[in-house]
């Protein structure tokens, strides 16, 4: 049985590889985690910002996904508001705000392990003609 869930935590190589993982996933919403490491951080010491963008994307890809039609992402605005450091543990939540059928759009929060926003994200995604096929979200 495939899930979305596995699916994207395997198939999604580069998240996967710098510790990003999907914890939930439902129908317009997803969850992903990880925890900042010093491989993680950049020349000023802090978390890379690029690691805060692959985690909101890993969860965009999840909501834009979770319908089983293949889209991919095509504009993404991400506001960096706090550094994060080695040890935080970061979470991004992502909610689906409009179910087009051809351009989902949603709002992605990236938290820290008190609750303090460190970046929001708008996620803008295709929909393609190729289904994406899975047995369940998780």
């Amino acid at each position: 049985m495939t899930t979305l869930i596995d699916k994207l935590n395997q198939g999604d190589r580069f998240a996967s590889g710098i510790g990003a993982q999907l914890k939930e996933i439902r129908e317009g919403y997803a969850r992903a985690e990880l925890t900042v490491q010093e491989r993680h951080l950049n020349g000023a010491g802090v978390c890379q910002g690029g690691v805060m963008y692959t985690l909101a994307d890993l969860a965009f890809a999840a909501v834009a996904n979770s319908r089983g039609i293949l889209s991919l992402g095509i504009s993404n605005t991400i506001t960096m508001l706090k550094s994060a450091q080695q040890g935080d543990v970061l979470t991004a939540e992502c909610t689906e705000v409009l179910n087009h059928h051809r351009l989902p759009y949603c709002d992605i929060r990236i938290t820290n392990q008190n609750g303090d926003i460190m970046a929001t994200m708008t996620g803008l995604a295709y929909r393609t003609k190729r289904d994406f096929p899975f047995d369940s979200l998780m």
